[in-house]
């Protein structure tokens, strides 16, 4: 088995076009609790062009992963807008968002969150079939090929390392040549060591494909490969840069 895995030279700023693939104005999230509303988000607004790469940082509890759950359409703000891949997800139903992030969409989680009963192989297969995509199986050991884990094609999450755990997800992740890619900590459970060899196939893979690439992450060195950071503070957007 050959798990070198190399980024590709290309910028990711190379595969951008002037279509924005997310957009919000005003995004704003409140939950009520015990002492009253507590506010996560506070008017947030951002454009996010196709095919761009962009980390969002900020201490915990800063309001990282509540956006993140807002621009996929996994909840939905209590003030502001938030449109994905053209679509304003205000304007669907619980189900029709569902559909836009099965049809758009791939996620990577920092807990790989893979069906334990399903080999890698499976896992991976699985997106694939509900997609109705023709000879999935095929799909499926090439993208398993190309993390470097054909070899253990089927294994089961718990005969796999953390390390090979997230590479299958990463497999499944752009298994349907998703337009966007949200990541949520994808190296969070990883030591230093696998977690760069995850950051190189994250950012190969999707130089690759072209997806837009939304990271949530405490990690300096894979916001560092980002075109873009978007730093929250105490659930407002206080800085906006290009990584040094």
């Amino acid at each position: 088995m050959n798990d070198s895995i190399s980024v590709a030279a290309t910028p990711a700023s190379d595969n951008l076009t002037a279509d924005p693939m997310v957009r919000v104005e005003q995004l704003g999230k409140q939950v009520v609790s015990p002492e009253g509303p507590l506010v996560i988000l506070d008017d947030i607004n951002f454009t996010i062009m196709r095919g761009e790469s962009v980390a969002v940082v900020g201490a915990s509890g800063s309001g990282k992963s509540t956006l993140l759950g807002l621009l996929a359409g996994l909840d939905m703000p209590t003030s502001g807008r938030a449109w994905l891949a053209g679509v304003d997800l205000g304007s669907l139903d619980e189900d029709g968002r569902a559909l836009l992030r099965a049809q758009r969409v791939g996620f990577v989680f920092q807990s790989f969150q893979l069906l334990n009963g399903l080999t890698a192989l499976e896992n991976v297969l699985l997106p694939l079939e509900l997609a109705g995509q023709p000879d999935a199986h095929r799909q499926a050991l090439e993208l398993l090929e190309r993390v470097g884990l054909k070899a253990r094609a089927r294994h089961y999450p718990t005969q796999l390392s953390g390390g090979e755990q997230q590479r299958v997800a990463i497999a499944r992740a752009f298994a349907g040549n998703p337009d966007v890619l949200f990541a949520d900590e994808p190296t969070g459970n990883l030591d230093q060591k696998t977690g760069h060899r995850i950051i190189e196939l994250l950012f190969a893979l999707n130089r690759e494909q072209g997806a837009t690439l939304i990271l949530v992450t405490h990690d300096p060195e894979l916001a560092a490969y980002c075109d873009r950071i978007l730093e929250l503070d105490d659930g407002r957007l206080r800085v906006e840069s290009l990584p040094c």
